[in-house]
This record gives structure tokens, sequence and C-alpha cells, in this order.
């Protein structure tokens, strides 16, 4: 299954190892979902996650990169002329509208109502039905 990983998704999977966030780094790790990405996605994720505020080791945010980058689908999705609440989530929502995968996020008000934005909660549950 294709999924598109919001940011906040890994920085709370990174800080709690046992929450639901880290269900879903944990299927991309074993390879169960195929992370898809664009350079800006894959920026941003390295940006944030390295920020001091955070405390995650240089090694631990590369080697999660890494197995996105090496496993994943890296996309150039089409511009999309619809308005965003955050630009900054634009990225998300183009690479997983072009390739018709799920976008796993901590923010739904930040997408438009569409069934393929998730809420990790939900997403998780749609796997166990």
């Amino acid at each position: 299954m294709l999924v598109v990983i919001d940011t906040n998704v890994l920085v709370s999977a990174f800080w709690s190892r046992n929450g639901s966030c880290a269900k879903v780094l944990a299927l991309i790790q074993n390879r169960r979902l195929v992370p898809c990405y664009d350079f800006r996605i894959i920026d941003e994720y390295r940006k944030v996650l390295l920020r001091s505020k955070f405390g995650f080791t240089e090694w631990e945010v590369t080697s999660i990169l890494a197995q996105i980058e090496n496993d994943g689908m890296s996309i150039v999705p089409c511009p999309l002329d619809i308005p965003l609440i955050d630009e900054d989530d634009r990225k998300f929502y183009e690479v997983a509208k072009h390739c018709d995968a799920a976008l796993i996020t901590g923010n739904l008000k930040h997408f438009p109502k569409d069934l393929i934005v998730w809420s990790v909660v939900d997403f998780l549950a749609s796997l166990q039905k």
C-alpha cells in the first residue's frame, strides 16, 4: 500500500516509540507500507527531525530517511491549484494525489476533505478490517 507520511507523524513516532505513529513507522520499516515522497518532503523531514529542540540523533534520522528513500517511491507530482490552510503541506497532498496514496497526518484540518487523507488512528483501524 502506498502512503505519504506527514512530518508530524514521523516526529511523533520518534517521540513515542510505542504510540500509533510509531506503529505506522514500523509498517514502513517492515515494508508493509511503501512511502511516497518527493525532494521537498525529504528535505522537510531532514530539517525538522534534525532540529536540536527534538534531540533526535543524526544517526536515527539518517537511518530512517535512507530506508524511506531506498524502499519508497520518489515522485515528481503535478502541481495542484487548490487552496490549503498551510502551504507547507501542499507537497504532501500533491504527492499523495499523484500516486493515489493514503496521506497520513496528525493535522486533518490542514488538508481538504478527501478520502485519501487519514488520521493515524483511522488509518491503523482501516488496516484491521
